[in-house]
């Protein structure tokens, strides 16, 4: 079920009021089912594959840290779980990417090939609880975690609902300890978590909703657009994008508050980041540092000569743009943020950027073009992210600047083109505005602790206005997946 639909709406209180009734030796279980309930709302069927995920790391984490097993014996017990978890996700989301390679390899050497797919449907989440799992198995491999014997309790963080779907991926070391205690009741902590929920609400229903109309309008036919169209629509699209992922990750926060169980912050206002370490430092949190962790460390991360460095980012993010989705479309983006990173790091020894701490108009000024020039890039790289192929995003980015040398037809064309107005685009940019606000004051500090110490009268006068702008200014529609459900 969707975070955005009625039956969302009634299964969450339903799951909140049963939660806090019974007693903490049964809440587990509850919301075990509870899980598995949302998840067989998509797919019946697909159950069985996140048991075997679920089963297959429980006993492999179990064996390893047995005590008898020898260094060599556990590298082939987590390799072989590994293959069993990772082949699970290579069948159902690069199979029909690798046929249909494999298919066009063989009509370049001139032999007839037609190009077959399996059919499978991608299960929802498969990306996110696999890594989850594979998270845990290497920190049991490594010594840093125990295995969890409570195969009820480890079931339950492979499964948990507010996050199974699209994340964040959550750390065994911080979760199951979280399902485990002991929890008690707190009416403030429900109240931020409704108020998480609320932020997410609008992000994704207001925001990323009214960005999507244009998106889809453009990218749907991109080949009947030039100039503005597309450069609008890609701009739309970074925060359609963000919107969409951020919201859904503040509704999960939001709802997991509501049981009494904290999740990491994926998303920390990354379009004000100076740089491009920093924006992977405040997008998608959750992924980049797994990726951190688990594959640019294990490379050599950062100990070692400039040119291994980059190196190890490039496969780093090579990887991580695979990881999004099958198709070169994801790889070219990701090897466009390995690129921004690798560049970085080579300019800053030449032109090292001035401290944090600077003050006055020519600090603001670098700080501000720095911040534009980092969106400006990350729009660039959005391109091939919501491309159909790479042949749509090479004519996007031949085509979006045509007519620019009239400014003022080149918009108004285009706005034209579009079925937009200048007051249309107006609206628009109050909701980007009030994104803005929110993501600068948010960096101040926690706005919706700071709500929370607002008498009763004014806490309900903020939630019943934040209610009603969401329902004035959102989609009327049908309720949109999340774009990360595909992943």
């Amino acid at each position: 079920m969707l975070f955005n639909s009625w039956a969302f709406a009634a299964f969450l209180p339903i799951a909140f009021v049963l939660h806090w009734a019974l007693p903490h030796r049964c809440r587990w279980a509850f919301l075990l089912a509870a899980s598995y309930f949302f998840y067989m709302s998509w797919n019946v069927k697909y159950v069985a594959l996140i048991l075997v995920t679920t089963a297959a790391s429980y006993a492999c984490a179990l064996w390893m840290d047995s005590g008898r097993r020898t260094r060599a014996q556990k590298r082939r017990g987590l390799a072989a779980c590994m293959c069993v978890c990772l082949g699970i996700l290579a069948l159902f989301k690069y199979s029909g990417f690798v046929l249909q390679n494999a298919a066009a390899a063989m009509r370049l050497l001139s032999v007839p090939a037609h190009e077959h797919t399996l059919g499978l449907l991608l299960p929802v989440g498969i990306s996110f609880y696999t890594f989850q799992t594979l998270g845990y198995l290497i920190d049991v491999y490594r010594g840093e975690l125990r295995a969890e014997r409570h195969f009820g309790i480890y079931a339950l963080y492979v499964s948990y609902f507010p996050q199974l779907v699209a994340g964040p991926i959550e750390r065994a070391g911080n979760l199951i300890p979280r399902l485990r205690a002991e929890r008690r009741f707190s009416g403030p902590e429900a109240a931020y978590g409704l108020r998480l929920m609320a932020v997410g609400y609008f992000k994704k229903m207001v925001v990323a909703a009214s960005m999507a109309k244009y998106v889809d309008l453009v990218y749907g036919d991109a080949g009947a657009y030039t100039g503005f169209p597309l450069l609008l629509a890609t701009g739309f699209f970074a925060f359609q994008i963000y919107g969409d992922f951020s919201g859904y990750s503040d509704i999960a926060r939001g709802a997991s508050r509501l049981m009494g169980v904290d999740i990491m912050q994926n998303f920390d206002a990354p379009y004000l980041s100076r740089s491009f370490r920093e924006f992977w430092s405040r997008w998608h949190v959750s992924l980049s540092t797994w990726f951190r962790d688990y594959v640019y460390i294990p490379l050599g991360g950062s100990r070692c000569g400039r040119w291994r460095y980059r190196r190890n980012v490039m496969a780093t993010f090579l990887l991580s743009g695979l990881w999004h989705g099958a198709g070169w479309t994801f790889v070219a983006w990701g090897g466009l943020h390995g690129i921004y990173l690798a560049a970085e790091d080579a300019l800053g020894r030449l032109l090292p950027a001035p401290p944090r701490e600077a003050r006055g108009a020519a600090a603001l000024a670098a700080a501000s073009g720095r911040v534009l020039l980092t969106f400006l890039l990350a729009c660039f790289a959005w391109v091939f992210f919501r491309a159909r192929g790479m042949g749509e995003a090479a004519y996007v980015v031949s085509h979006m600047f045509e007519g620019i040398s009239s400014p003022a037809a080149y918009v108004s064309q285009g706005l034209a083109a579009m079925g937009m107005y200048e007051v249309l685009l107006l609206y628009l940019a109050i909701q980007l505005a009030l994104l803005a606000l929110y993501d600068i004051l948010s960096r101040r500090g926690d706005l919706l602790e700071k709500a929370g110490r607002l008498g009763l009268p004014a806490q309900c006068a903020v939630h019943v206005a934040g209610l009603l702008l969401i329902l004035l200014l959102s989609d009327k529609g049908m309720p949109a997946e999340f774009i990360y459900f595909q992943f």
